[in-house]
């Protein structure tokens, strides 16, 4: 896809204050710091469209991006450690859950991955979550420049074999090395149809 233009629209944590649903719309779920952000930065070829950082936890709104003017990339914000309190991450869970439940809109969900972690049970849940909604998920490892090409061949097959996926379903990605880019936006532009 070329990008013409991608610009941040709203933060929002409930379903009134969500952007009308006139456009389709993807959206990036994943661990606090998996890349989240990063890999929209990648995709879009923008260095702070969305807002990156080395403390997990930044990204604590959904934050609605314009592609195009065609399709909205939906930045939510990352489930597991964070440097926030209790009380915060126990809201992040039902707000995460009332958008991917309430957005007829909603096209396709990238979950994305640290490469050098197994996942755990938030991405379990969150595929089973995805796959009763009938919800495509688009699965991505990241920061795969971290790891040798033997080493992402032996975590790329644990990975899939957690999530019961075949390995080649499994996008190896590195926002550093662009490596997977094409791959990640042909399954947004399938997922767009």
């Amino acid at each position: 896809m070329i990008i013409r233009s991608a610009e941040f629209i709203t933060s929002a944590v409930k379903p009134d204050q969500y952007p009308p649903e006139s456009l389709p719309e993807i959206a990036f779920a994943g661990r606090s710091n998996a890349g989240k952000s990063s890999l929209i930065n990648a995709l879009v070829n923008r260095k702070n469209l969305a807002k990156t950082s080395s403390t997990p936890g930044k990204t604590r709104l959904i934050n609605f991006f314009s592609i195009n003017k065609a399709v909205y990339f939906v930045d939510l914000p990352g489930y597991g450690y964070a440097k926030v309190s209790q009380s915060e991450k126990r809201y992040w869970k039902p707000m995460v859950e009332s958008y991917l439940s309430s957005r007829k809109t909603l096209r396709g969900v990238v979950i994305i991955s640290d490469i050098r972690r197994v996942p755990g049970a938030e991405e379990i849940e969150l595929m089973g979550w995805l796959a009763n909604l009938h919800i495509p998920a688009i699965i991505i490892s990241s920061k795969a420049d971290k790891l040798s090409n033997n080493e992402q061949f032996r975590q790329r097959r644990a990975v899939s074999r957690t999530l019961s996926t075949e390995p080649e379903e499994l996008i190896l990605f590195s926002a550093k090395t662009r490596q997977g880019m094409d791959k990640v936006w042909e399954k947004i532009e399938a997922a767009l149809l």
